[in-house]
């Protein structure tokens, strides 16, 4: 068996409930469905275009059984949003600033009405930087403070596409489990920005061991992320409240369990890629 498998397999212990092999349901068009139930089925073929709008792949995303949280396996770009370095006018931040979008169209980092990219003042954390935002933000904080958004060097996020998010029905503040299944690591997360599917912020590149390089870095396969809807509370959390929360999560759901039906029912579906 190899060993993404395993790693695949080792997941489903820890999220999956024991279901009939020969579960069925009829699915309504565009919905999720029971991946117990028939592993080729794929109720959404996401697009997964790269950062610089090179077409990747097509990535099925599937609901476990019986619960809420929904999963797919894709590679990782690496999302620089948010953090105070994030973006310079001189192209010498954390990532290229087209990434940012453009002068008819910036999305990475905040503008003024007239739609000029505003810069950090001396107070600010790195000043002369664009104050580069993530679609997740504290409300509570001045739209111009670039500690309002979640910094991409210290919290581990993931990025998704409106689509998904709307379908699944995650909200921005959501939990997510994210793993390497080439190494083992793995890393709890919060959704926090809305970019491309297989995106996660600096810190959670780094929590997986994969490089963490804006311009360079990422892994081009074998991520899976587990995205927990309705887990949050639409605000902003710092690391050690992402850690117990989504520790919480994962024992509410039954803590490591024996293998079910689920796991080997799919298990020839893994090896061949066929989520």
């Amino acid at each position: 068996m190899k060993k993404h498998v395993i790693h695949v397999i080792l997941l489903f212990e820890l999220l999956c409930a024991a279901a009939p092999a020969q579960r069925t349901e009829t699915i309504p068009e565009g919905k999720f469905v029971n991946s117990c139930a028939n592993p080729r089925s794929m109720p959404l073929d996401v697009v997964v275009w790269h950062r610089d709008k090179k077409y990747v792949d097509e990535v099925p995303v599937l609901r476990f059984p019986d619960k809420h949280a929904f999963f797919f396996i894709s590679g990782m770009s690496i999302d620089a949003d948010g953090a105070p370095n994030a973006y310079h006018p001189d192209d010498t931040g954390l990532d290229e600033l087209a990434n940012a979008g453009s002068p008819t169209r910036w999305d990475g980092i905040i503008t003024d009405q007239e739609g000029n990219p505003l810069i950090q003042e001396e107070s600010d954390p790195f000043p002369g930087y664009y104050i580069s935002c993530t679609s997740l933000a504290d409300e509570n904080k001045d739209f111009t403070d670039p500690t309002r958004y979640v910094d991409a060097t210290d919290i581990p996020y993931v990025a998704l596409p409106e689509e998904v998010a709307d379908r699944g029905g995650a909200r921005l503040g959501d939990f997510a489990f994210v793993m390497n299944l080439r190494n083992g690591e793995s890393s709890f997360a919060i959704y926090a920005d809305i970019g491309t599917l297989g995106e996660g912020s600096v810190a959670l590149a780094d929590a997986l061991g994969i490089s963490s390089d804006a311009r360079r870095g990422g892994q081009p396969d074998g991520i899976l992320y587990v995205l927990f809807p309705g887990s949050g509370n639409l605000q902003p959390r710092t690391m050690g409240e992402i850690q117990s929360e989504g520790e919480k999560l994962l024992s509410h759901w039954g803590g490591m369990k024996k293998l079910s039906s689920c796991a080997t029912t799919n298990d020839d579906a893994v090896a061949r890629g066929e989520f």
